[in-house]
């Protein structure tokens, strides 16, 4: 087990996945990020990179008892909200349809529906020809709210949900604590801002946001002085303010406000991530250059990255 935080992307894009040539070394796959943490795995969206992710799972699964049964696998999945791009990936994550699989499943209501609500529309006919309840895997599903706090206790499967005002957070030092608060800077109803601590160490992601006058203070406090900061900068400066057409309110940042958000919360790195379908590799390497001149520590998120905290 590592002793710190491992940090993975496997989808890197925004709005849908890019199948191009000029995308594919950046990747073109939609959001999702895995991370491991305290023997603990976490994975945050299931857009189209979660497909892969499966594939990686399934055969450490398979060879994880030395060629014997497969071993289990259990998955804490945490959506930041149910957008397509944060979601197009589920129905085809393979360990879901694997009757030893458990999967935790956490994220928030969005328009007055539940995360069950909207993972079963879609998964319904004519959408999709397997429904949710159809899948073989153990599936715990939990609509969380800004008062709750999701702990994942050493040596114990099942991930606790506790509420931040009223219950015990005097927690081991090796306990695993996913905090989280719900950011109204997306339309229509906003986007589940994730911090992730493990011992001495923490990461953030914040995607589809979109910063305000002075920075979204509530991020930038949430955010304090962690070691890894993955931001929405999905747009230029240029295409926010009008070329072709103004993104301003589309719920979606720059890299300049993903670099302003750094600096203020002090996060040791940050990762730009999200990335507009438009931009390819030689675009976003541009973006990783100008954002390195500005937040050394700066980087732009690509497919099948690993990062240690």
């Amino acid at each position: 087990m590592s002793e710190g935080i491992t940090v993975t992307f496997h989808g890197v894009r925004g709005s849908y996945p890019c199948p191009d040539p000029r995308l594919m070394r950046v990747g073109g796959n939609t959001a999702c990020v895995e991370v491991r943490a305290g023997g603990h795995l976490i994975v945050l969206d299931a857009g189209t990179g979660i497909i892969n992710l499966g594939k990686k799972l399934m055969q450490e699964s398979a060879a994880g008892n030395n060629g014997a049964s497969p071993t289990p696998l259990i998955i804490n999945l945490f959506f930041t909200h149910t957008h397509h791009d944060h979601t197009q990936g589920f129905p085809f994550f393979l360990p879901a349809y694997r009757g030893t699989s458990t999967l935790y499943i956490f994220g928030p209501r969005m328009l007055q529906e539940d995360l069950r609500e909207a993972l079963s529309r879609a998964m319904v006919s004519p959408a999709f020809p397997v429904d949710l309840d159809d899948l073989h895997s153990r599936r715990v599903v939990h609509t969380v709210d800004e008062t709750e706090m999701i702990v994942l206790q050493p040596n114990q499967h099942q991930p606790e949900v506790r509420n931040i005002y009223r219950d015990n957070l005097d927690l081991p030092a090796d306990a695993v604590k996913v905090s989280f608060f719900k950011s109204y800077a997306h339309p229509k109803d906003g986007a589940n801002i994730y911090r992730i601590e493990w011992r001495d160490k923490s990461m953030v992601l914040a995607t589809d946001t979109e910063s305000y006058v002075g920075g979204d203070s509530r991020l930038i406090a949430f955010a304090k002085d962690t070691d890894l900061l993955i931001h929405d900068a999905q747009f230029t400066h240029e295409e926010y303010i009008g070329f072709p057409v103004p993104k301003q309110g589309w719920g979606h940042s720059t890299p300049e406000m993903a670099i302003a958000v750094a600096k203020a919360a002090n996060a040791s790195r940050l990762a730009l991530y999200h990335h507009d379908p438009n931009h390819d590799d030689d675009m976003l390497d541009a973006i990783g250059r100008e954002a390195k001149a500005q937040f050394p520590k700066a980087f732009v998120a690509s497919e099948g990255l690993s990062v240690e905290l």
